[in-house]
Protein backbone atom coordinates (compact mmCIF):
# COMPACT_ATOMS: atom_id res chain seq x y z
CA UNK A 1 0.00 0.00 0.00
CA UNK A 2 1.38 3.38 -1.05
CA UNK A 3 0.46 6.86 0.18
CA UNK A 4 -0.69 9.42 -2.36
CA UNK A 5 1.85 12.22 -2.14
CA UNK A 6 1.54 15.94 -2.66
CA UNK A 7 4.48 15.77 -5.05
CA UNK A 8 2.76 13.20 -7.25
CA UNK A 9 -0.49 15.13 -7.46
CA UNK A 10 1.33 18.40 -8.08
CA UNK A 11 3.14 16.73 -10.98
CA UNK A 12 -0.17 15.90 -12.63
CA UNK A 13 -1.36 19.50 -12.69
CA UNK A 14 -0.06 21.36 -15.72
CA UNK A 15 0.18 25.10 -16.23
CA UNK A 16 -2.42 26.27 -18.74
CA UNK A 17 -1.50 27.78 -22.07
CA UNK A 18 -2.41 31.43 -22.54
CA UNK A 19 -4.09 30.71 -25.88
CA UNK A 20 -6.29 27.85 -24.64
CA UNK A 21 -10.10 27.79 -24.74
CA UNK A 22 -12.85 25.99 -22.84
CA UNK A 23 -12.84 23.05 -25.23
CA UNK A 24 -9.27 22.28 -24.22
CA UNK A 25 -10.25 21.35 -20.66
CA UNK A 26 -12.81 18.66 -21.12
CA UNK A 27 -16.48 18.28 -21.88
CA UNK A 28 -18.11 16.55 -18.92
CA UNK A 29 -21.59 15.05 -18.53
CA UNK A 30 -23.05 14.44 -15.08
CA UNK A 31 -26.11 12.17 -15.01
CA UNK A 32 -27.48 12.88 -11.55
CA UNK A 33 -30.35 14.16 -9.48
CA UNK A 34 -34.05 13.44 -9.18
CA UNK A 35 -37.03 15.02 -7.47
CA UNK A 36 -35.90 15.90 -3.96
CA UNK A 37 -32.26 15.15 -4.82
CA UNK A 38 -31.40 17.93 -7.27
CA UNK A 39 -28.73 19.11 -4.84
CA UNK A 40 -26.59 16.08 -5.72
CA UNK A 41 -26.45 17.24 -9.33
CA UNK A 42 -25.72 20.79 -8.24
CA UNK A 43 -22.82 19.74 -6.01
CA UNK A 44 -21.31 17.49 -8.67
CA UNK A 45 -21.52 20.21 -11.33
CA UNK A 46 -20.09 22.88 -9.02
CA UNK A 47 -17.19 20.62 -8.11
CA UNK A 48 -16.47 19.73 -11.72
CA UNK A 49 -16.29 23.39 -12.70
CA UNK A 50 -14.28 24.33 -9.62
CA UNK A 51 -11.79 21.58 -10.51
CA UNK A 52 -11.18 23.01 -13.95
CA UNK A 53 -13.56 21.33 -16.39
CA UNK A 54 -14.07 23.51 -19.44
CA UNK A 55 -17.69 22.53 -20.13
CA UNK A 56 -20.12 20.78 -17.79
CA UNK A 57 -23.54 19.45 -18.79
CA UNK A 58 -26.04 18.08 -16.29
CA UNK A 59 -28.44 15.37 -17.43
CA UNK A 60 -31.59 15.76 -15.34
CA UNK A 61 -35.37 15.92 -15.66
CA UNK A 62 -36.55 19.13 -17.32
CA UNK A 63 -38.66 20.07 -14.29
CA UNK A 64 -35.42 20.43 -12.31
CA UNK A 65 -33.65 22.65 -14.85
CA UNK A 66 -34.48 25.86 -12.93
CA UNK A 67 -32.77 24.54 -9.78
CA UNK A 68 -29.59 23.51 -11.54
CA UNK A 69 -29.39 26.55 -13.81
CA UNK A 70 -29.96 28.90 -10.90
CA UNK A 71 -27.46 27.19 -8.59
CA UNK A 72 -24.85 26.46 -11.26
CA UNK A 73 -25.25 29.05 -14.02
CA UNK A 74 -21.94 28.05 -15.63
CA UNK A 75 -23.28 24.56 -16.41
CA UNK A 76 -25.78 23.64 -19.09
CA UNK A 77 -28.72 21.27 -18.71
CA UNK A 78 -29.86 18.49 -20.99
CA UNK A 79 -32.86 16.24 -20.48
CA UNK A 80 -32.24 12.64 -19.56
CA UNK A 81 -33.67 11.26 -22.84
CA UNK A 82 -31.63 13.73 -24.91
CA UNK A 83 -28.38 12.85 -23.16
CA UNK A 84 -28.99 9.10 -23.45
CA UNK A 85 -29.81 9.48 -27.15
CA UNK A 86 -26.60 11.44 -27.68
CA UNK A 87 -24.56 8.75 -25.92
CA UNK A 88 -26.20 6.10 -28.07
CA UNK A 89 -25.41 8.00 -31.26
CA UNK A 90 -21.82 8.46 -30.13
CA UNK A 91 -21.56 4.74 -29.39
CA UNK A 92 -22.57 3.97 -32.96
CA UNK A 93 -19.96 6.41 -34.26
CA UNK A 94 -17.23 5.00 -32.03
CA UNK A 95 -17.83 1.27 -32.23
CA UNK A 96 -16.52 -0.18 -35.51
CA UNK A 97 -18.73 -3.24 -35.09
CA UNK A 98 -21.91 -1.17 -35.40
CA UNK A 99 -23.35 -0.19 -38.76
CA UNK A 100 -24.13 3.29 -40.10
CA UNK A 101 -21.29 4.87 -38.15
CA UNK A 102 -21.06 7.87 -40.45
CA UNK A 103 -24.51 9.11 -39.47
CA UNK A 104 -23.40 9.74 -35.89
CA UNK A 105 -19.91 11.15 -36.32
CA UNK A 106 -20.96 14.74 -35.59
CA UNK A 107 -22.93 14.02 -32.45
CA UNK A 108 -21.87 15.47 -29.11
CA UNK A 109 -18.82 13.88 -27.49
CA UNK A 110 -18.30 14.07 -23.75
CA UNK A 111 -14.76 13.30 -22.67
CA UNK A 112 -15.94 11.91 -19.34
CA UNK A 113 -19.29 10.96 -17.85
CA UNK A 114 -20.38 10.58 -14.23
CA UNK A 115 -23.55 8.83 -13.17
CA UNK A 116 -25.27 8.13 -9.88
CA UNK A 117 -25.52 10.96 -7.33
CA UNK A 118 -29.14 11.47 -6.33
CA UNK A 119 -30.33 9.39 -9.28
CA UNK A 120 -32.76 7.19 -7.36
CA UNK A 121 -33.28 3.48 -7.90
CA UNK A 122 -36.69 3.30 -9.57
CA UNK A 123 -37.31 1.61 -12.92
CA UNK A 124 -36.43 4.73 -14.89
CA UNK A 125 -33.14 5.08 -13.03
CA UNK A 126 -32.35 1.40 -13.70
CA UNK A 127 -32.94 1.91 -17.43
CA UNK A 128 -30.77 5.04 -17.34
CA UNK A 129 -27.85 3.26 -15.71
CA UNK A 130 -28.06 0.34 -18.13
CA UNK A 131 -28.18 2.71 -21.12
CA UNK A 132 -25.14 4.68 -19.95
CA UNK A 133 -23.12 1.54 -19.25
CA UNK A 134 -24.08 0.12 -22.63
CA UNK A 135 -23.24 3.25 -24.64
CA UNK A 136 -20.15 4.60 -22.87
CA UNK A 137 -17.76 3.51 -25.61
CA UNK A 138 -15.02 6.11 -25.37
CA UNK A 139 -13.70 8.32 -22.59
CA UNK A 140 -13.99 7.62 -18.88
CA UNK A 141 -17.08 6.73 -16.85
CA UNK A 142 -17.30 7.53 -13.13
CA UNK A 143 -19.95 5.50 -11.30
CA UNK A 144 -21.21 6.49 -7.86
CA UNK A 145 -24.06 6.33 -5.35
CA UNK A 146 -27.41 5.09 -6.68
CA UNK A 147 -25.82 3.82 -9.89
CA UNK A 148 -23.68 1.49 -7.77
CA UNK A 149 -26.74 0.31 -5.86
CA UNK A 150 -28.49 -0.44 -9.13
CA UNK A 151 -25.47 -2.36 -10.40
CA UNK A 152 -25.48 -4.41 -7.20
CA UNK A 153 -29.25 -5.01 -7.25
CA UNK A 154 -29.32 -5.93 -10.95
CA UNK A 155 -26.17 -8.05 -10.88
CA UNK A 156 -24.59 -6.05 -13.72
CA UNK A 157 -21.13 -7.16 -14.83
CA UNK A 158 -19.15 -3.96 -15.35
CA UNK A 159 -16.32 -5.84 -17.00
CA UNK A 160 -18.47 -5.76 -20.14
CA UNK A 161 -18.44 -1.93 -20.18
CA UNK A 162 -16.28 -0.62 -23.02
CA UNK A 163 -15.37 2.65 -21.30
CA UNK A 164 -12.62 2.99 -18.71
CA UNK A 165 -14.49 2.95 -15.40
CA UNK A 166 -13.94 4.40 -11.95
CA UNK A 167 -16.28 3.41 -9.11
CA UNK A 168 -16.51 5.46 -5.92
CA UNK A 169 -18.46 3.53 -3.25
CA UNK A 170 -18.74 4.31 0.42
CA UNK A 171 -18.56 1.22 2.70
CA UNK A 172 -22.30 0.55 2.52
CA UNK A 173 -22.32 0.61 -1.28
CA UNK A 174 -19.17 -1.49 -1.33
CA UNK A 175 -20.88 -4.07 0.86
CA UNK A 176 -23.81 -4.31 -1.55
CA UNK A 177 -21.48 -4.70 -4.52
CA UNK A 178 -19.59 -7.48 -2.73
CA UNK A 179 -22.62 -9.17 -1.19
CA UNK A 180 -21.42 -8.81 2.39
CA UNK A 181 -22.10 -6.81 5.54
CA UNK A 182 -20.73 -3.28 5.90
CA UNK A 183 -18.87 -4.34 9.06
CA UNK A 184 -16.90 -6.83 6.99
CA UNK A 185 -15.88 -4.09 4.55
CA UNK A 186 -14.74 -1.84 7.37
CA UNK A 187 -12.82 -4.69 9.02
CA UNK A 188 -10.67 -5.15 5.91
CA UNK A 189 -10.92 -2.02 3.80
CA UNK A 190 -7.85 -2.84 1.72
CA UNK A 191 -9.13 -6.31 0.94
CA UNK A 192 -12.56 -4.96 0.02
CA UNK A 193 -11.12 -2.27 -2.26
CA UNK A 194 -8.87 -4.78 -4.00
CA UNK A 195 -11.74 -7.24 -4.50
CA UNK A 196 -14.00 -4.51 -5.91
CA UNK A 197 -11.35 -3.40 -8.38
CA UNK A 198 -10.77 -6.97 -9.52
CA UNK A 199 -14.42 -8.06 -9.63
CA UNK A 200 -15.68 -4.97 -11.46
CA UNK A 201 -12.60 -4.27 -13.59
CA UNK A 202 -12.59 -0.68 -12.39
CA UNK A 203 -10.31 1.73 -10.62
CA UNK A 204 -11.96 1.72 -7.20
CA UNK A 205 -12.22 4.56 -4.70
CA UNK A 206 -13.36 3.22 -1.33
CA UNK A 207 -14.40 6.33 0.54
CA UNK A 208 -14.04 6.96 4.26
CA UNK A 209 -11.25 7.72 6.72
CA UNK A 210 -8.02 7.18 4.77
CA UNK A 211 -9.82 6.78 1.46
CA UNK A 212 -8.33 3.96 -0.62
CA UNK A 213 -7.76 3.79 -4.37
CA UNK A 214 -7.31 0.30 -5.82
CA UNK A 215 -6.59 -1.05 -9.28
CA UNK A 216 -7.54 -4.35 -10.89
CA UNK A 217 -3.84 -5.23 -10.88
CA UNK A 218 -3.77 -5.20 -7.09
CA UNK A 219 -2.16 -1.82 -6.41
CA UNK A 220 -3.60 0.10 -3.45
CA UNK A 221 -3.08 3.74 -2.52
CA UNK A 222 -4.15 5.54 0.65
CA UNK A 223 -5.13 9.21 0.73
CA UNK A 224 -3.62 11.31 3.55
CA UNK A 225 -5.85 14.39 3.18
CA UNK A 226 -9.29 15.03 4.68
CA UNK A 227 -10.84 15.43 8.13
CA UNK A 228 -13.93 14.40 10.15
CA UNK A 229 -15.81 17.53 9.10
CA UNK A 230 -16.12 16.02 5.65
CA UNK A 231 -18.46 13.35 7.04
CA UNK A 232 -21.44 15.33 5.77
CA UNK A 233 -24.18 14.85 3.19
CA UNK A 234 -23.09 15.63 -0.35
CA UNK A 235 -19.36 15.26 0.23
CA UNK A 236 -19.29 12.21 -2.04
CA UNK A 237 -21.17 14.09 -4.76
CA UNK A 238 -18.43 16.71 -4.70
CA UNK A 239 -15.78 13.99 -5.02
CA UNK A 240 -17.56 12.56 -8.06
CA UNK A 241 -17.49 16.01 -9.65
CA UNK A 242 -13.76 16.38 -9.00
CA UNK A 243 -12.87 12.95 -10.39
CA UNK A 244 -14.97 13.29 -13.56
CA UNK A 245 -13.57 16.79 -14.09
CA UNK A 246 -9.98 15.57 -13.98
CA UNK A 247 -10.87 12.62 -16.20
CA UNK A 248 -12.40 15.00 -18.71
CA UNK A 249 -9.24 17.10 -18.68
CA UNK A 250 -7.22 14.14 -19.87
CA UNK A 251 -6.05 12.43 -16.69
CA UNK A 252 -5.84 8.66 -17.04
CA UNK A 253 -8.38 6.86 -14.80
CA UNK A 254 -5.96 6.02 -12.00
CA UNK A 255 -4.53 9.52 -11.89
CA UNK A 256 -8.01 11.08 -11.94
CA UNK A 257 -8.88 8.98 -8.89
CA UNK A 258 -5.61 9.62 -7.05
CA UNK A 259 -5.58 13.36 -7.68
CA UNK A 260 -9.33 13.59 -7.14
CA UNK A 261 -9.35 12.16 -3.63
CA UNK A 262 -6.24 14.12 -2.65
CA UNK A 263 -7.58 17.47 -3.89
CA UNK A 264 -11.03 16.79 -2.44
CA UNK A 265 -9.52 16.07 0.97
CA UNK A 266 -7.19 19.06 0.73
CA UNK A 267 -10.13 21.34 -0.04
CA UNK A 268 -11.87 20.00 3.06
CA UNK A 269 -8.75 20.60 5.14
CA UNK A 270 -8.44 24.17 3.89
CA UNK A 271 -12.07 24.96 4.72
CA UNK A 272 -11.88 23.20 8.11
CA UNK A 273 -8.92 25.37 9.01
CA UNK A 274 -10.97 28.40 8.03
CA UNK A 275 -14.37 27.63 9.60
CA UNK A 276 -13.85 24.49 11.72
CA UNK A 277 -15.06 20.93 11.28
CA UNK A 278 -18.48 21.11 12.93
CA UNK A 279 -20.13 23.41 10.40
CA UNK A 280 -18.32 22.14 7.32
CA UNK A 281 -20.68 21.33 4.44
CA UNK A 282 -20.28 19.82 1.01
CA UNK A 283 -20.80 23.29 -0.47
CA UNK A 284 -17.82 24.48 1.54
CA UNK A 285 -15.70 21.64 0.16
CA UNK A 286 -16.65 22.57 -3.41
CA UNK A 287 -15.78 26.19 -2.69
CA UNK A 288 -12.39 25.12 -1.37
CA UNK A 289 -11.39 23.24 -4.52
CA UNK A 290 -9.85 26.17 -6.46
CA UNK A 291 -7.71 27.13 -3.48
CA UNK A 292 -6.63 23.52 -2.99
CA UNK A 293 -5.51 23.31 -6.61
CA UNK A 294 -3.80 26.70 -6.36
CA UNK A 295 -1.74 25.56 -3.35
CA UNK A 296 -0.48 22.64 -5.44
Amino acid sequence: METITRKYVKGLLKKRSRDSHKGDYGKVLIVAGSRGMAGAAVLGARAALASGAGLVSVSIDAELFPIVQTCVPCATCVTRPESLAALARRAVATNPDLKSNAAAVNTVKWDAVAIGPGLGTDATAVDTVKAVLRNAYDGILVVDADALNIIANEGIDMRDVAAHTIITPHPGEAARLLGMETDHVNADRAGAAAELAKRYGSVTVLKGHDTLVATADGDIYVNPTGNPGMATGGSGDVLTGVVVSLAGQGFRPLDAALAGVYIHGLAGDIKAEEIGEYGLTATDIAEGLPRAIKTL
